[in-house]
């Protein structure tokens, strides 16, 4: 199976086989476009499960416990505050956590001693811990200025990179892509929103531009002399960009989920460690979502920007017409073509009806003598040109071109 895969490889990169990426993109908007739609619907019926580093609040951690059931903690914390509903998760094997709106240093230390209780544990068992409205929202605003900062950062670096905004704006819709299925993804699931979590979302949003970068690369490499060729349109030179790079994304792309799964398989199953789960999560769905889309949307977001312009609209129409008459051809086709124009200018002005070196020497003795009143010099001429005529002749042959 490695074999065929390395193969298949193989012939994506040369050309001989194409995937129609770029040729059925419409296609692959409409997949990206029902699963945001039918994954944010999900996530905005859940609601978003902020951590209490967005919206504040006390913390209690009661460690070592033998029993992690939720009800105690519920039930003390609905006898200190009524009207507070708890979150309370299980951490690890022996650790529940359990977190409530604001509370005073009083309430603090009686909920505590009511949670070591329930759980039969002692009080230093029972870690807590504060969160105010001010530092949650700072958070908040922190996050929110340093995600647009990011965007603004990278949208202008590839821009300068590829020279063409049009290439930073493509690989941009993809990055947004990414972080909405990523995010659409996290509300449905209902893990908590955490700092770990944004970290996350900035991780994936580095490896989706790296992806990117590699096919946009790809592209840039074969479009370089796009007009100085009749053998692909742009976006013909897109799709086999694409399909160069399509086994390197996958590749890396398995290589990289593997540790980040096992991150998150440990982290949400084994140990319940909140902010292994949180990044690692992010991390899954990101790399998986970026893959897609630097295989399947960027280049078609490509196209789709750059296609009406004018120098690649007059090239397309140039390409579809040689094809038309005749003219168009294949690679190796047009590499034939190239060496018979370069015999074409070094033979000179030798008229194409010039007889060709065997049928010169069946001519008549007279036709190859000395005119009248000439000097001979005509004869040794055509004698010492002769050896060169036959070595262009031989040339030629060896090239597989006919006269």
């Amino acid at each position: 199976m490695t074999a065929n895969f390395a193969t298949f490889g193989n012939d994506l990169h040369a050309g001989r086989r194409t995937v129609p990426i770029v040729a059925r993109r419409r296609r692959w908007y409409a997949i990206s476009l029902i699963c945001i739609v039918l994954l944010s619907s999900i996530a905005v019926l859940r609601g978003p499960n902020l951590g209490i580093e967005f919206t504040g609040g006390s913390e209690f951690q009661v460690a070592g416990v033998s029993d992690t059931a939720q009800a105690p903690a519920r039930d003390v914390v609905r006898e200190h505050v009524p009207d507070n509903e708890p979150k309370v998760t299980v951490l690890g094997q022996d650790t529940v956590r359990v977190q409530t709106e604001q509370l005073d240093s009083t309430e603090t230390a009686a909920v505590a001693q009511d949670l070591a209780s329930a759980y039969d544990v002692s009080t230093d068992q029972v870690s807590t811990s504060y969160i105010g409205p001010v530092w949650s929202a700072d958070i908040t605003q922190t996050m929110i200025r340093g995600v647009i900062v990011f965007l603004l950062l990278v949208a202008g670096v590839m821009a300068l990179y590829f020279r063409n905004l049009k290439s930073s704006l493509a690989a941009m819709g993809a990055l947004v892509h990414d972080m909405l299925i990523t995010a659409a993804v996290y509300g449905v699931v209902g893990f908590e929103i955490t700092p770990g979590t944004v970290i996350g979302f900035l991780t994936v949003m580095g490896y989706s531009l790296y992806d990117t970068i590699v096919v946009f690369d790809k592209v840039r490499e074969n479009t370089e002399d796009l007009t100085g060729q009749t053998r692909r349109t742009f976006e013909e030179q897109v799709e086999l960009a694409a399909n160069q790079t399509v086994v390197r994304s996958i590749n890396t792309s398995v290589v990289a989920l593997l540790p980040v799964g096992s991150v998150l398989a440990i982290g949400a199953f084994l140990l319940g460690a909140g902010t292994l789960k949180d990044i690692s999560l992010a991390l899954f769905v990101g790399i998986l979502a970026g893959t897609y889309s630097s295989i399947f949307l960027a280049p078609g977001f490509l196209v789709d920007l750059r296609r009406r312009e004018r120098g690649i609209v007059a090239h397309t129409e140039q390409v579809l017409r040689a094809r038309r008459d005749g003219q168009g051809s294949a690679p190796e086709a047009d590499s034939v073509a190239d060496a018979g124009d370069s015999w074409s200018s070094d033979a000179g002005t030798e008229p194409e009806d010039a007889p060709d070196d065997d049928h010169a020497a069946e001519l008549p003795a007279e036709d190859s003598a000395e005119e009248p009143g000439g000097s001979g010099l005509a004869t040794d001429r055509t004698a010492r040109r002769q050896p060169r005529r036959t070595t262009r002749r031989r040339r030629r042959s060896t090239e597989g071109g006919t006269r």
